[in-house]
């Protein structure tokens, strides 16, 4: 690239060089930048959960259907202390505080809150979410088995409890409050989904006690409607209140008088509801980016780079959903990535059954590890928690891991200098001889000083004045790598002889594709150099006789081919024949 103007005026900006910037580490180098920053950063939520399970809680669950419903309830059964009808009097006040109001509890369907000291079922009784008359056995304060089950008990306003009385639940299109729908009930917005996973622990956990989910109005030891509860399961997730209410079921550190060493499995891992209780055929498939790849696994690479003390931004990143079947989802994160999607007992939300749909996730990296220059990167990983796999590839629990790639390099300015150590912004240049009418090449360096993840200069020239003449700028042609220099080429033909003296101004910035890119300068280089004429060859600085007499001293007169004009004899001819012969210009 060159800028070509005559010495005799101040050049303005001409030439904008865009080197690029340069990673301090090239294993960066390859790294695939795509999406837009979004407003803002990530409000990363807490992810330490409480309430998890514990490990290996649920280290023998495997399988499909009716084999991944056996494996459940042997988990639930295993270690199970059963509790009585009557401990529930005083055990409800762990498992349903009100996280608000110490002393107090949240009652089912309306979650009021109310003092949790038993008085004889004024204030609040036990509901059995199951009716005890749609189950085996008869209730009293000695009762354990399912009867007894603080899982399948919740304590309820004791008119509210009387008006559902046996009532099946029904109506997966039902939203609003509590209350009965003909023959079914419907346990309204806030307890719908806590109600279905109840009802599926039951069914699972005491399925040798013949209780039973059906879409029919049951009878017997049924309950239903099954469809309602599945809707209801994806509509309404596990809620902290919930899955604090199964943990402290389970946990003796936190209940250690009422403590049952159990668990309900799908408020644990709600995944497997689909495949216990509908068929192995979801067809859900998440990805994220502009389209599922064929196995369902999807991948998108963020990356910003900035220069200066910069939080990092966040992207906002959209998640797809394909199919009509209902699909918990949860959205990790490793290394210095995060998310504003929270983990909580290994899931983090779910689609309702329903059209296709999407969602925003948004991500970023933690600020709180961002502490300086530095190149900083993880991960954020949405996973399909279904269990089925009888869709097939891409479908259900086949549905391959959907990565986002999320990388941040805090940068510092790479300063161009004209001086390798420190910076130097102006500098005089003493060139060698300059001849008459000859193009000379002046090579000065410029130097990128080493910063630490410095991000390369910018040169752009932006003046050019001095002596009469021609010049050609000609600057670096590719990045001037931190650390190191590329050489700015002045290419020079004076037409004057004398002192020549040339002002070159170079402006400095960084990167302009990097966030936060500043100008940083100016450079100015001086350039002086001697200018001869051929004609003055004894160098006093003018052509006079002088001169001829110097070119007699050096031609030979006996010399037959001093007689350059080939007309016999030696005289002027033959002067002015050897002036054409070297090449030298008049003047």
């Amino acid at each position: 690239m060159k800028t070509q103007k005559s010495f005799a005026c101040v050049i303005g900006a001409c030439l904008v060089w865009a080197a690029g910037s340069v990673h301090a580490q090239s294993a960066l180098a390859a790294i695939a930048c795509d999406g837009t920053p979004a407003a803002g950063t990530v409000n990363v939520p807490d992810d330490a959960d409480l309430w998890a399970a514990p490990a290996g809680y649920y280290s023998g669950v495997s399988g499909t259907g009716s084999k991944l419903k056996q494996t459940l309830g042997a988990a639930m059964t295993n270690g199970h202390i059963q509790r009585s009808y009557g401990d529930f009097r005083y055990a409800s006040p762990f498992f349903d505080a009100d996280p608000n109001v110490p002393g107090r509890i949240l009652l089912v369907y309306n979650r009021s809150s109310v003092s949790g000291n038993w008085d004889s079922g004024s204030t609040w009784n036990r509901e059995h979410v199951w009716p005890q008359s749609r189950q085996p056995g008869s209730v009293s304060n000695s009762s354990r088995g399912h009867l007894g089950d603080p899982h399948a008990l919740r304590p309820a306003n004791p008119s509210i409890n009387s008006s559902r009385g046996n009532k099946p639940f029904g109506f997966g299109n039902t939203t609003g409050n509590f209350g009965s729908q003909g023959s079914y009930y419907f346990p309204g917005d806030r307890d719908k989904g806590d109600i279905a996973r109840s009802l599926f622990y039951s069914a699972t956990r005491y399925a040798s006690s013949g209780l039973v989910l059906t879409n029919n109005f049951p009878s017997g030891n049924q309950m239903g409607s099954l469809d309602a509860a599945m809707e209801w399961h994806f509509l309404d997730t596990p809620d902290e209140f919930e899955r604090r209410r199964n943990h402290v079921i389970y946990s003796q550190a936190d209940n250690p008088s009422y403590y049952t060493r159990n668990r309900n499995a799908f408020v644990d891992m709600p995944g497997a509801a689909w495949s216990v209780y509908v068929d192995d055929l979801n067809d859900s498939r998440l990805w994220v980016g502009s389209g599922p790849a064929s196995d369902g696994s999807s991948s998108v690479d963020l990356c910003v780079r900035a220069i200066g003390e910069f939080t990092p931004p966040a992207f906002d990143v959209t998640l797809n959903r394909d199919g009509v079947d209902g699909v918990y989802y949860a959205v990790s994160s490793s290394g210095d990535a995060v998310s504003d999607q929270p983990l909580h007992n290994g899931f983090t939300g779910a689609f309702p059954i329903g059209n296709a749909s999407s969602r925003t996730i948004r991500v970023g990296i933690d600020p709180s590890v961002v502490d300086g220059p530095g190149i900083y990167s993880g991960s954020v990983t949405v996973d399909n928690l279904d269990m089925t796999t009888g869709f097939g590839a891409g479908r259900g629990g086949n549905d391959g891991d959907d990565v986002i790639g999320v990388s941040f390099e805090s940068l510092t300015p790479s300063l161009a200098s004209l001086a390798p150590e420190a910076q130097v912004t102006t500098l005089d240049v003493d060139a060698d001889l300059l001849t008459l009418g000859d193009t000379a090449e002046i090579e000065i360096p410029i130097y990128a000083l080493d910063a630490g993840f410095p991000a390369a200069p910018v040169v752009s020239l932006v003046g050019l004045a001095g002596s009469s003449g021609i010049v050609d700028v000609v600057l670096p042609s590719t990045a001037i790598l931190p650390g190191g220099s590329a050489n700015l080429v002045v290419e020079v033909t004076p037409n004057e002889a004398g002192p020549l003296v040339i002002f070159v101004t170079l402006g400095t910035a960084d990167d302009p594709t990097i966030m936060g890119a500043m100008d940083r300068g100016t450079l100015a280089l001086t350039i002086t150099a001697p200018v001869r004429d051929t004609r003055d060859l004894n160098g006093d600085g003018t052509v006079d006789a002088v001169d001829l007499a110097t070119l007699l001293e050096i031609l030979d007169v006996n010399d037959p081919f001093s007689d350059l004009s080939g007309d016999g004899a030696f005289d002027v001819f033959d002067v002015l024949a050897y002036l054409a012969q070297e090449g030298v210009q008049g003047g």
